[in-house]
């Protein structure tokens, strides 16, 4: 499909700088039966049956954002995909300044050299000195807000525990499941109290989320792999789930596209550990979900794309086209929906 039929017009006073306040007061647009109802996410346990089960994605962000220097040059990095115990493949600003072999000084005591420059503008940075990255990043590293509240505002002390979900517990993301942001614990036990279950899973996001879709054609787009993991146990459970006819609803898109890349043809979920890249757009058929619960994706962006092969492209765009007339808050910090589609998944 053309990937400008993915195109919509979106006031720039939509998009959120800071999450609601608290978190489920944030409003929440149902979709079900092509039919649109207002809310916010203290109501979704109205929303849901019991014997559901919500998906969340546990996995814990980094201060992966990185300002340094070569010699007399600016050098931004931003780590993207862990690919050794030092080393992470990472999106370089003024990259072109950097070459193979090149130190970079990112201040703090953190240094790392540049190695393996691809043609996407990514390197790998391998680190120095004996201490865990991990550690190194805390010490000299922001949290990676997406480039539309970055461009906006300068990331500060409260986006530390703001764009972290409650569910954090797996480090290695540099970008937050978004959609989980609006849970919190008292949610959590008026969905448990109406018979909704919860399972979680683990998918490493990466920068390349917010990466443009350069491409003309959704045929021709590549997306970045990231790494994720389903156990044996949850996977049972969640086929067992669909087999007493609950609903798995995935909280985000990226516990979808875990899911649906862990599911064979014959709907059956399996465990899975390793790197997915699947891309999902209209003609796609769900193996696994039966319902989402995300927020409000950029225009012609593979989100927005992944909820129209959901829902439909012409349901989704009028869906936004209300969210935008109604008032809701787009993007990371910005309000949800729940996607739950006429059709078995």
């Amino acid at each position: 499909m053309r990937v400008e039929l993915f195109d919509f017009d979106l006031p720039t006073d939509c998009i959120a700088l800071r999450p609601a306040r608290p978190r489920d007061s944030a409003r929440l647009l149902a979709v079900r039966a092509g039919e649109f109802s207002d809310h916010v996410f203290r109501d979704l346990p109205d929303l849901v049956r019991a014997g559901d089960v919500l998906v969340f994605n546990d996995t814990k962000v980094i201060p992966a954002q990185l300002e340094g220097k070569r010699g007399d040059a600016a050098i931004g990095a931003t780590l993207h995909k862990r690919e050794g115990p030092r080393d992470w493949r990472a999106f370089l600003r003024n990259g072109k300044r950097a070459r193979e072999g090149d130190v970079i000084d990112f201040g703090r005591g953190v240094s790392a050299t540049v190695r393996d420059k691809a043609e996407d503008g990514s390197a790998l940075l391998h680190f120095h000195d004996d201490e865990p990255v991990e550690l190194l990043l805390e010490r000299a590293g922001t949290m990676p807000l997406p480039p539309y509240i970055a461009s906006k505002r300068a990331v500060d002390e409260r986006d530390r525990d703001d764009y972290q979900t409650m569910f954090a517990r797996q480090e290695g993301a540099v970008a937050a499941p978004t959609a989980a942001l609006h849970f919190t614990p008292q949610l959590l036990e008026a969905l448990e109290a109406r018979g909704v279950g919860r399972e979680t899973l683990t998918l490493h996001v990466g920068a390349g989320t917010f990466l443009p879709v350069k491409a003309e054609d959704t045929v021709d787009h590549k997306m970045h792999a990231e790494w994720g993991r389903i156990d044996q146990a949850t996977a049972e459970r969640l086929n067992a789930v669909r087999r007493a006819g609950g609903r798995l609803i995935s909280v985000g898109t990226t516990s979808l596209r875990l899911l649906e890349s862990a599911t064979g043809d014959d709907g059956i979920i399996r465990p899975f550990e390793g790197d997915t890249a699947i891309f999902i757009a209209p003609g796609y058929r769900f193996k696994a979900i039966d319902g989402l619960i995300t927020n409000f994706h950029l225009p012609k962006s593979t989100l927005f794309m992944l909820v129209s092969a959901l829902m439909g492209l012409d349901v989704m765009k009028q869906v936004y086209a209300h969210a935008i007339a109604a008032g809701y808050r787009f993007y990371s910090y910005g309000d949800g929906s729940l996607l739950l589609p006429e059709r078995p998944s």
